[in-house]
């Protein structure tokens, strides 16, 4: 498939088919667009009228073409796509760009010419841009195959735009600011081509250093966040979302489905893949022009230079409004600024240039500032008297910031007299910004990024050994609901259902009665409380169905009869199933975790401060299940009451570590249970000792759904799949070895294998000495994506630990077609025959996820390895003496 949208984005030769006649047909501007960017091969028009401006086309049909064709531009109404796709199917053309406008047709006649055409090209194999598209832009090859006659700079920033009109504006600023794009593409309407291909295809493109993306709607949430968390953490990826619905609001059985919501979810989603996400057009520019000249910040410190009060103030206020932090300079630094500022003056941070500084001097501060260690970046504001010394301050400082290895921002404020300083700026690679502040927000949206990849990717600690489910017991609980055709679990099944999963749940009994509730009473011992029972209501407390507190058996009493009584008079057809008389807890944090299912995103899960004012508060942070303790313990510490959580002031806080596991146990359940609409525990009262559940509400699916297998189909994030690829066999040797796929929680091990296995098998392995094993290194290894990478690891019982003793993996490409596998034994258990084992066990795996084929190199004196591959059957590539390449088709 790769090679399909290299004919689309790197074609040799391409065909037009449409009509010509004037100026004001979409096939002419695409002619007119492809000759003025002076694209190299050969271009065919294609009028099924047979005209063309001034005669005849070219061809009237595709296939009196003289060639093939890589790319076949249709700008044709969609009532004529069958008959064409057809004909280009039959050519054998590479692939299709459908970028003629389809608004002028209705919805229901639109969606039946778009699942033709994407059912016509799939038959055919060929990759389908559109329909509707914007068609594309490709610089570094010439290539201008869109209605846009602006023809960006060869750049490295890759651009992606559901809107049209948008990419045009950018497209027009691009040039202005000198901004360059290795891709420019209006996908349309997605009908084959989407986020994650474009994601892979420019993700894997070397002249790709940045990814950004315009999106309004997302179709395949799941392939969208393996495609961007594959990329994220080497190529930054952009994204400003447009739209914010309220669907996600609309069911309020629950608080959680109130506080979650579509928006808030693309948020969480995004933080998980390492995304960057904008708010504003300005943010996207600012943060491109940044990333595109710019390196990244190590750190949050800012030095600022000016040569004006007031604009050093408002970028001051900024940066720390925002979190950063005003740069403290060295002993060195002040005594090299002193040497360059008057003597009168207090050096500091920000540094105060006269108004009318030499501009020589003025890059002398900035270069002392960026060679200061504990700057992380240097954002220098500029407030000109004239243009000449605009344009001399900021030659100056393009010359004094060459070789620099931090991030240097310019605002050089104004605009008739800084626009030709600007020009020179931006040819040099310093980014430059209208208003301090706008710079400022991109230092530290960049820096953010840094952080959050950084915290994403942080090796977890083990979840605890001794969490088994009772899945049966779960299951059992819902089907009984299903059979008594019920959506929603009464309370006493909702906590069984928790404590299932091992979650903590405050003692209670189900009463039917009022006699039944006074001795419930009687065994839990006072004081209690007691809550209505009812699948109709939702929130107990608006219809006076909770009452707390209660003393002893005649307030117990009392309280029964007024649930019922306020029960009739909110809801007189509402029933009641019974009371729940619960143990009162005191504890001091109400906490609240529940889980709601997204349109686009699936479950998530939030977490924050609950209670019956957990909507007025609003102080919760949202994630994607799977959880693990690190990720649980970034959610918590998201929200505004973590320092109480941690302890304040000499007051004990609660266990985090306990609320940890619990986040991960409830993000078991969610994922296990697909029947699971929405699930909340409000509140969840915590102290040092750890949590327990007071209230629990789950709402099920209206249909029954079954869980598609391990592969979690109703989750955008793959789990670990230990259930599905893990095994125990016995050596020859009589020694139990497990393989299982490989966790983030393994790098400690990992890295002790490493560091034991010889300088000659690690140049087996990777061609070559390592550098340094550390976490940066090993994330690569032990942080993988299970939808397109699965990595198997054989440990063994050492006493009281675990030791690894061979890892083996295969890196799919983006479309499962191949795959490249990989081998690495310590030295003291190679010759055992466990790389056999593992590498037949690996290749099974290829085979279950439907891989194509397999492919790996080997140094040609790696002789054990050769007879392996000979063993199985695979082809060499001797071609290179010293390398070999080798193949398995499965």
């Amino acid at each position: 498939m790769k090679q399909k949208l290299d004919k689309l984005f790197k074609p040799q030769s391409l065909a037009i088919i449409g009509d010509f006649i004037d100026v004001e047909n979409p096939g002419y501007r695409l002619v007119h667009n492809l000759a003025q960017a002076g694209f190299k091969g050969p271009i065919y028009t294609v009028a099924p009228s047979g005209l063309a401006a001034g005669g005849p086309a070219s061809f009237k049909t595709i296939a009196e073409l003289p060639a093939k064709v890589d790319l076949a531009l249709i700008a044709i109404a969609p009532n004529q796509w069958g008959e064409l796709l057809n004909e280009c199917g039959k050519a054998g053309v590479g692939s299709i760009a459908l970028v003629a406008s389809d608004q002028l047709y209705p919805a229901e006649v639109l969606q039946q010419y778009r699942q033709q055409a994407q059912q016509i090209c799939r038959r055919h194999q060929m990759r389908l841009l559109g329909p509707n598209s914007m068609g594309f832009i490709a610089p570094h090859q010439r290539l201008n195959a869109s209605f846009s006659t602006k023809m960006p700079l060869p750049g490295n920033l890759a651009l992606i735009s559901q809107s049209g009109a948008l990419l045009s504006s950018i497209l027009d600023w691009s040039v202005e600011q000198r901004v360059g794009f290795s891709y420019v593409v209006g996908p349309g309407q997605m009908a084959d081509i989407g986020f994650a291909d474009l994601i892979d295809y420019f993700g894997s493109d070397s002249q790709t250093s940045c990814i950004l993306i315009y999106m309004e709607s997302l179709q395949n949430a799941r392939r969208f966040m393996s495609a961007a968390r594959a990329f994220a953490r080497y190529k930054p990826i952009i994204v400003l979302k447009a739209g914010r619905s309220e669907e996600g609001v609309k069911a309020a059985f629950s608080h959680t489905a109130t506080l979650t919501g579509n928006d808030a979810a693309f948020d969480a989603a995004f933080r998980r893949a390492g995304v960057i996400r904008v708010t504003t057009i300005a943010q996207l520019f600012n943060l491109a022009q940044a990333l595109a000249m710019q390196p990244r910040p190590r750190g949050n410190n800012l030095a600022i230079v000016s040569n004006g009060g007031g604009p050093s103030v408002l970028a001051t206020d900024h940066l720390i409004h925002n979190r950063g932090q005003l740069a403290t300079l060295s002993n060195r630094s002040i005594q090299a600024l002193s040497g360059i500022l008057p003597s009168t003056q207090e050096i500091g941070n920000p540094v105060d240039l006269p108004s009318q500084p030499d501009p020589e001097q003025y890059a002398m501060a900035v270069q002392t500032c960026l060679r200061d260690e504990g700057v992380h970046g240097v954002l220098a504001i500029f407030s000109p008297n004239n243009e000449a010394q605009a344009v001399a301050t900021a030659e100056a400082l393009v010359k004094a910031s060459r070789n620099c290895n931090k991030p240097l921002l310019s605002a050089w404020m104004g605009e008739g007299e800084v626009r030709a300083a600007r020009k020179i700026l931006e040819a040099g690679r310093i980014p430059n910004y209208r208003f301090p502040e706008s710079a400022v927000d991109a230092f530290l949206r960049i820096h953010r990024y840094m952080r959050d990849l950084e915290l994403l990717y942080e090796t977890p600690p083990a979840i605890p050994k001794d969490f088994e489910p009772d899945t049966a017991k779960a299951r059992t609980i819902i089907q009984n609901a299903r059979q008594q055709k019920r959506n929603v679990l009464l309370d006493h099944e909702a906590k069984a259902l928790l404590a299932a999963y091992q979650i903590p749940v405050n003692r209670s009994l189900f009463c039917q009665s009022i006699e039944e509730a006074a001795e419930a009473g009687e065994q839990l011992g006072y004081p209690v409380a007691l809550k209505l029972v009812s699948s109709a209501i939702g929130h107990k407390t608006e219809v006076g169905g909770v009452h707390l507190h209660l003393q002893d058996e005649n307030a117990l009493r009392l309280a029964y009869r007024n649930t019922l009584h306020n029960l009739k008079q909110h809801q007189p057809d509402a029933e009641a199933e019974g009371v729940m008389v619960e143990k009162m807890v005191y504890r001091p944090f109400e906490l609240i975790i529940g889980a709601q299912k997204d349109p686009v995103f699936g479950p998530v899960i939030v977490f924050g401060r609950g209670g019956i004012a957990v909507e007025v508060f609003k102080d919760t942070q949202m994630g994607l299940p799977p959880l693990n303790m690190a990720l649980a313990q970034r959610l918590i510490e998201g929200t505004r009451m973590y320092p109480l959580l941690k302890g304040y002031r000499g007051q004990p806080g609660s266990n985090l570590a306990e609320l940890d596991f619990l986040l991960c146990k409830f993000a078991y359940l969610v994922m296990d249970f697909p029947e699971l609409k929405e699930i909340e525990m409000n509140p969840l009262l915590a102290d040092v000792k750890g949590g327990i559940v007071v209230d629990a509400t789950v709402l099920l699916e209206e249909i029954s759904l079954e869980n598609d297998g391990p592969e979690y189909r109703h989750l955008v994030i793959s789990p670990y799949p230990g259930k599905k690829y893990s095994k125990t066999l016995t050596l020859k040797t009589g020694e139990v070895v497990t393989l299982r796929p490989i966790r983030p929680e393994d790098e400690p091990a990992m890295a002790r294998m490493l560091q034991g296995v010889s300088n000659d098998s690690l140049y087996m392995r990777f061609f070559g000495y390592i550098p340094k094993i550390n976490h940066a290194w090993m994330i690569r290894f032990t942080h993988i994506d299970y939808d397109r990478e699965m990595a198997i690891v054989a440990e063994i019982n050492r006493g009281a630990g675990r030791e690894l003793l061979g890892s083996v993996r295969i890196i799919e490409d983006a479309w499962r077609e191949t795959a490249e596998y990989s081998i690495l034994i310590a030295d003291h258990f190679q010759g055992r025959g466990l790389g056999n084992i593992m590498t037949d066990y690996i290749l099974d795996i290829a085979r279950d996820r439907k891989i194509e084929k397999i492919v790996a190199s080997v140094l040609s004196q790696n002789k054990s390895m050769i007879r392996l591959f000979e063993k199985r059957g695979f082809t060499f590539d001797k071609s290179d003496m010293e390398v070999y390449e080798v193949e398995l088709k499965l």
